[in-house]
């Protein structure tokens, strides 16, 4: 039997960076005092400011990023594996990566991905994002070994793309990551359906970090932080504010619940044509 204990961390970030850092700190702390051994945190752990131009004003290269030194620094000291969210990483003139990280026990950096889907949409409520005005978008899914297993790496709005998660199931994940920062009214609607049907589509665990409540910039996400098994229930769920989840995840039963629903191993090749009957 495989397992690994793990937790997500919700979070409620602002506009400071030290002070980001130092919450996030405090609550990946707590997890591993509860006994975690991979903990995940959410996308934009470091920085959620919405003002023009303020993620690239307050962001750098990845080698002088002061959040990442420091999470690998935790990481370290703690010995525990870290799942970064991400961080706004510093990438050309005006845009960043949204970048997420995964630290090992002894604070190397395993991984890296790159969200690939821009959250560019108008929601009925007249919100407007445009994530491509500051970040440049990914172009490689990424599959990371772990401690008795393997991990898939998303970002938030990639949970819309399901054949990205298949493909990184494929590929080997048993967990696919999902660290999000999700709007109030796409999180009520969506949220918990997108998350439960990628963890059924693929028999893999999900592990989703979220942002939540009202934040400094005047943004409010949904939060909800889950942790979910590979047929589809919940096993964690976090209640509103900056917290800590934990579930214990038998990695086995990843293969168990493949060999029930094989639906990974039978994808056929198809085109779409016209409804009209071909002579």
């Amino acid at each position: 039997m495989s397992v690994i204990r793990v937790s997500c961390v919700q979070m409620r970030s602002g506009i400071s960076v030290p002070e980001n850092v130092a919450a996030a700190c405090d609550l990946i702390s707590r997890a591993a005092r509860e006994g975690a051994e991979l903990i995940a945190t959410p996308e934009m752990t470091s920085l959620m400011d919405r003002a023009p131009g303020a993620v690239f004003a307050k962001s750098g290269p990845e080698s002088a990023d002061e959040a990442l030194e420091a999470f690998r620094k935790l990481a370290a000291r703690l010995g525990i594996w870290l799942l970064v969210g991400s961080l706004p990483i510093r990438l050309e003139e005006q845009r960043c990566a949204n970048r997420s990280f995964l630290i090992g026990s002894d604070g190397a950096v395993r991984a890296r991905y790159d969200k690939i889907h821009m959250f560019d949409v108008e929601l009925k409520d007249g919100q407007v994002h445009r994530e491509s005005s500051s970040f440049v978008p990914g172009g490689d899914g990424v599959v990371a070994d772990i401690p008795g297993g393997r991990i898939g790496m998303t970002v938030c709005y990639d949970v819309r793309f399901p054949h990205l998660h298949r493909d990184l199931a494929k590929a080997g994940a048993q967990i696919i990551a999902v660290p999000a920062a999700f709007t109030r009214i796409t999180g009520e609607a969506h949220w918990h359906v997108l998350l439960r049907a990628r963890a059924i589509e693929t028999g893999s665990f999900v592990i989703a970090p979220a942002q939540e409540g009202r934040h400094e910039d005047g943004r409010e996400t949904f939060g909800h932080s889950l942790i979910i098994g590979p047929w589809g229930d919940i096993l964690a769920e976090a209640p509103p504010g900056p917290g800590v989840i934990h579930a214990r995840l038998d990695l086995d039963e990843v293969a168990r619940v493949r060999r029930q629903i094989p639906a990974l191993v039978h994808d056929r090749a198809y085109r779409v044509r016209d409804g009209e009957t071909p002579e």
